[in-house]
């Protein structure tokens, strides 16, 4: 879009912006922060606040999530407004790109809330039970230890060992978590144990 301005146009518009721009460095641009400071509680008074962890990197940033709808009343909850945890220690407030267009990504159309299951010679998947999935997984895990598990070495020393399999934990868990996720793993003999932060 082409602006036809001539000279004498231009130099009133940077007048204008100088003495506007003079004002509120002169301390009368508090006036509008304070209003917007009074206004924002407003916006989200009814709305119920929830903190949580980013999903996207091993980060692992703090993030409040807003909500409406009283689940204890029989509503459903629905997240209006995503922003950065000021008191986090790790982002004090800031997101990335990715973590400030969160909200987009939790009410996408698109994102899976169920397991999905492509069964032997099919070529579509189907949802399953959360029950359903944790089963398979435990399942499959437990078959293939019985089948790989190394009790002995070839010198017959006691190495309990389950080298056929491996697990990737997450980042973004609390260190207690993390600290139950190792002794879970190690304790089934799994060696191949790494985190995604090295991913």
């Amino acid at each position: 879009m082409n602006i036809d301005l001539s000279r004498r146009s231009f130099l009133k518009l940077a007048g204008a912006g100088v003495a506007v721009t003079s004002l509120g460095a002169l301390g009368f641009g508090d006036a509008e922060a304070a209003e917007a400071a009074h206004v924002r509680p407003f916006k989200l008074a009814s709305t119920t606040e929830t903190r949580n962890t980013c999903p996207y990197c091993s980060v692992a940033c703090g993030i409040i999530l807003y909500s409406d709808g009283d689940v204890k009343a029989g509503e459903t909850a629905r997240i209006t407004h995503i922003e950065g945890d000021a008191d986090h220690p790790t982002n004090h407030g800031t997101l990335c790109p990715k973590g400030a267009a969160l909200k987009d990504f939790v009410n996408a159309e698109t994102r899976l809330t169920m397991p999905r299951l492509r069964r032997a010679g099919s070529d579509t998947f189907e949802e399953i039970s959360w029950d359903e999935a944790l089963d398979k997984v435990a399942r499959a895990m437990k078959d293939d230890r019985d089948a790989n598990f190394v009790a002995k070495n070839a010198a017959g020393t006691t190495v309990n060992r389950w080298l056929t399999t491996g697990f990737l934990a997450a980042s973004a868990a609390t260190n207690e978590t993390a600290w139950l996720t190792y002794k879970v793993v190690r304790s089934m003999g799994l060696l191949g144990f790494d985190n995604q932060a090295r991913v």
